[in-house]
């Protein structure tokens, strides 16, 4: 019998006025009617420090071995600018993001991919950004790039005090996310 693989990745959660603010912000976005795609769920909202993909179980037993020795202080992290995904050469945008701001951030995605060297590529090149909308397809996009550009965002601060090891299941209404194991700062 064939080993099922667990679709893993390791991220932050958000705090309850983070999320909050943020679906405040998706609606705003909403009604402005510039794409068609998906929001993201409020409850699926989160900074994803390192994907993972499909592993099998002894390897997710090392990664949380490995991550259980990272060792660093918690930090300030804050909610940044809105963003797409997008190309010059091409008329798509694939994803509306808003950034996550803290040299903590990144202090702590040097860590993971520190401790996971040696059974994960590293990541080409991190964005602390949490993904806000998936667009499938965007009439104006000129239109869409500009009104988010000029989106002006709440200065909203908050402690990060853990990080998480999380399973991550697809089915037919969206994604659904499982803590496997949390991580104190």
């Amino acid at each position: 019998m064939e080993k099922e693989n667990t679709r893993c990745f390791i991220a932050l959660d958000l705090p309850r006025e983070a999320i909050n603010y943020i679906g405040e912000l998706q609606k705003q976005i909403e009604k402005k009617n510039l794409f068609t795609g998906k929001f993201t769920e409020t409850e699926n909202l989160h900074l994803t420090l390192k994907f993972l993909g499909e592993i099998e179980e002894e390897k997710v037993e090392e990664v949380k071995k490995r991550l259980r020795e990272i060792k660093i202080q918690s930090f300030e992290a804050r909610l940044g600018e809105v963003g797409v995904f997008s190309s010059k050469y091409s008329s798509y945008v694939r994803v509306i993001w808003l950034k996550l701001d803290g040299k903590g951030v990144f202090g702590l995605q040097k860590l993971i991919e520190e401790k996971l060297k040696g059974i994960f590529q590293p990541e080409e090149r991190f964005m602390s950004h949490i993904t806000i909308a998936r667009v499938k397809h965007v009439a104006n996009r000129k239109e869409i790039i500009d009104y988010i550009k000029n989106l002006k965002t709440k200065d909203i601060k908050f402690k990060v005090d853990k990080f998480f090891l999380k399973k991550s299941t697809l089915e037919a209404a969206g994604p659904v996310y499982e803590d496997i194991e949390e991580y104190g700062l």
